[in-house]
């Protein structure tokens, strides 16, 4: 991380010297050969050691998260029907575009009903293949057919046991970027040590399986270890082009697998844009990389049969905004500290400028309108005033999106992971700052000399690019907690990397007058042992307790509900209610949904807005003709959203439909002025009693403690 720079320009006397100290040196491995060949079976042997127990460690992972899955649903013994209803909300959703493909007589027929897909959106035929990422699924379904593995492993099974595979992948890259950052793979065993213990805060993937992000977070890990290497000095021609071919394939991966992905590497370039400004890393290496976050984007958009919201992107905007400015700016590196600051404002303003410009002309000629709730979430969030819009405040009232719990610092701190990230950050902050203002300051005179300073300490552009990284991603997670799991990973390689770093202690131990070579050798390996001693003996216990801990899944309103759609109702039914329990719907029974929990599409928001109407105050004829306008034959009400008490007043999703509708809201408590009272009961409720005003259109078909489904009558 931080190294001694050498000058570049020296004097001949200093030449001589140098020469002279580098001819004794090869005259002492001359005759030292044996040393030498010691050093490289040892560096030999620790990385065999280090590669082998990455991977073991890698493996235990995945069998760990596979056994917790199974222990909390008795996962092998639970019916089908079961199995189905615990992929739950857009999980479900996905899952069953893979069973759709499985169940098609051939691939080519499965392929088409991806494409001309009548039954995820009633009266509309959509590209699902476009909408939605689910090329993981096709691909899966195309293997589970075309391998011999069918007599021995059922298809739930071949799914999830792949994305547990996954995470032994996700949790090898992790080990291997601290390893690449500290030069030991006691670091890298030290990072996937605290992602287990942390593992409520590190991931999810044993309760919501087939979610996007567990997809793609391998392939983004694979990226930043790719990338943690590409920045490395001096890397060989076939090394760099290797390294950037893993670069590619793992982002373009990335980006099929998660319709966030642009966001994501919005914040990566962000971070590119950082360091190339303030000369933390070399403009060519910056270049590349952009081009490769544009060129994956751009393939997944062909793929998506040209999905407007991938060309409407912030991130197509800002890498064309950066590379324009750049060409508009040549001499931005040059000049005194205050010219240099100036020039780097300058370029700052003509950059946002031009990606906001960009990206307005873009999504006119698209006329794009998909990705417009979350700026509005965002512009609500951020406080740029209130919002009536139902959309934005469905994703302000989730806890998900919501800021990250405080309880969240209080168990990263029993593994001590926070305590250690907050150390390494706070040294390599400062040592950022430093580089940053010498890099500023120093530029005019380098030009003119063509000597580099006096600078006696480096950030490498390596580490430069983690700390960024982690910095940007950390802001991300406190804002929004569901993008926690971008940061607190990385928090586990970046802490590890930093008290097992040479460097680290070097400037701690100089810093307090304590530096001596050996001290920073016993500091680098002893810290990291120690740490690891005290989280097998602090977690271990707790870890097979988890392991022994049988509990089964139970959830018998829901089979009830499904099993009766099954056996009660026609095949081409079409099915309204809310997103997440049409969800299992879909894959349960194969019925035609009027909304789903997909929420990239304006049209579909809308849909889904309409159909929400059940559960606020609005006649029966105005519900009834809602409803018949989508082709709904049935539909499905659900106690706990119409007497919901999960949510505080005001975030309850009757309180959102009536603010939206500019009704008045239920229960004790302050109301806008300017909302009214409504003019019908609340129709989820006032349905139940069976006035003739509601008979007259629906007719209660089941009914059990949770879910009461009416079917529609079609001569009114």
């Amino acid at each position: 991380m931080i190294s001694i720079r050498q000058r570049k320009g020296v004097k001949t006397t200093e030449v001589s010297e140098d020469y002279a100290a580098q001819e004794a040196n090869v005259k002492l491995e001359n005759k030292l050969p044996s040393g030498c060949t010691t050093r490289r079976l040892w560096k030999l042997l620790s990385f065999m050691v280090g590669g082998t127990i990455a991977l073991c460690i890698g493996l235990l992972t995945s069998v760990y998260l596979a056994t917790l899955h199974e222990n909390d649903l008795w996962f092998s013994n639970i019916k089908e029907v079961e199995r189905e209803i615990s992929f739950r909300t857009e999980c479900g959703l996905y899952y069953s575009y893979y069973k759709q493909m499985l169940q098609a007589p051939t691939l080519m027929q499965g392929f088409h009903g991806l494409i001309y897909d009548n039954k995820t959106e009633s009266m509309r035929t959509i590209n699902l293949l476009q909408r939605m990422n689910i090329y993981q699924e096709v691909f899966l379904s195309i293997l589970y057919r075309v391998l011999p593995i069918q007599k021995y492993l059922e298809p739930v099974y071949f799914y999830i046991y792949t994305l547990f595979g996954l995470q032994a992948i996700y949790v090898t890259a992790l080990y291997i970027t601290s390893w690449l950052l500290s030069g030991t793979w006691l670091s890298g065993l030290l990072a996937a040590f605290w992602y287990v213990t942390n593992r409520i805060d590190t991931t999810r993937v044993e309760f919501t399986i087939p979610l996007r992000e567990n997809w793609a977070l391998p392939f983004f890990a694979i990226q930043i270890a790719a990338i943690t290497y590409f920045l490395r000095p001096n890397l060989q021609p076939l090394s760099e082009r290797l390294t950037l071919l893993a670069i590619f394939i793992s982002t373009f991966l990335f980006s099929l697998t998660w319709q966030f992905n642009q966001f994501m590497m919005l914040m990566q370039a962000l971070v590119l844009f950082t360091l190339d400004s303030l000369d933390m890393l070399p403009a060519v290496k910056a270049t590349w990389l952009y081009g490769i976050q544009m060129t994956g984007l751009l393939l997944v958009c062909i793929l998506q049969f040209f999905n407007s919201m991938i060309l409407g992107s912030l991130l197509i905007s800002f890498n064309l905004s950066v590379l324009i400015a750049r060409k508009l700016q040549k001499n931005l590196k040059t000049g005194s500290f205050l010219n240099r600051l100036g020039k780097l404002l300058l370029h700052l303003f003509a950059v946002l400028c031009l990606t906001l410009f960009l990206n307005n002309i873009i999504k006119k000629l698209l006329n794009l309108k998909s990705d417009e709730h979350i700026f509005k979430f965002l512009k609500a969030k951020f406080g740029f005033g209130a919002t009536r819009d139902f959309d934005a405040n469905l994703y302000l009232c989730e806890e998900a999106f919501g800021l990250l719990p405080f309880n969240t610092f209080g168990r990263l701190s029993d593994t001590l992971l926070f305590y250690a990230y907050i150390f390494v950050l706070s040294i390599t902050v400062m040592a950022a700052l430093a580089v940053a203002f010498h890099n500023l300051s120093d530029s005019a005179r380098q030009q003119s000399t063509g000597q580099m300073g006096k600078c006696t300490i480096i950030l490498k552009p390596e580490t430069a690019y983690n700390l960024i990284h982690t910095i940007l991603f950390g802001f991300l997670a406190l804002s929004t907690m569901r993008m926690k799991y971008l940061w607190t990973s990385h928090m586990c390689v970046f802490a590890s990397f930093g008290l097992c770093s040479p460097e680290i202690w070097e400037l701690l131990l100089k810093s307090i007058h304590l530096y001596n070579p050996k001290r920073i050798c016993i500091m680098r390996y002893s810290v990291p042992i120690l740490i690891l001693l005290y989280l097998c003996y602090k977690f271990w216990p707790g870890m097979m307790d988890e392991l022994s801990e049988l509990r089964e899944f139970y959830d018998p309103d829901t089979v009830e509900l499904m099993d009766w759609i099954n056996s009660h109702t026609p095949r081409k039914a079409v099915f309204a209610g809310s997103m997440q329990l049409l969800a299992g719907v879909k894959l349960c029974t194969g019925r035609t949904l009027t909304n789903h929990p997909h929420y990239e599409d304006n049209s579909l928001r809308e849909r889904t807005k309409a159909v929400y109407q059940i559960y606020a105050k609005r006649s029966p004829e105005d519900v009834h003709a809602l409803l018949r306008s989508f082709g709904t034959d049935y539909v499905i009400l659900e106690d706990s959203i119409c007497y919901e008490r999960r949510h505080q007043r005001g975030c309850r999703l009757r309180d959102l439909l009536d603010i939206a509708n500019g009704h008045m809201m239920d229960g004790p408590g302050e109301n806008d002025p300017d909302l009214k009272l409504a003019g019908h009961p609340r129709f989820c409720e006032e349905i139940k009693r069976n006035l003739p005003p509601y008979t007259a259109y629906f007719t209660r078909v089941f009914q059990n403690k949770t879910f009461h489904v009416y079917k529609l009558l079609r001569n009114k």
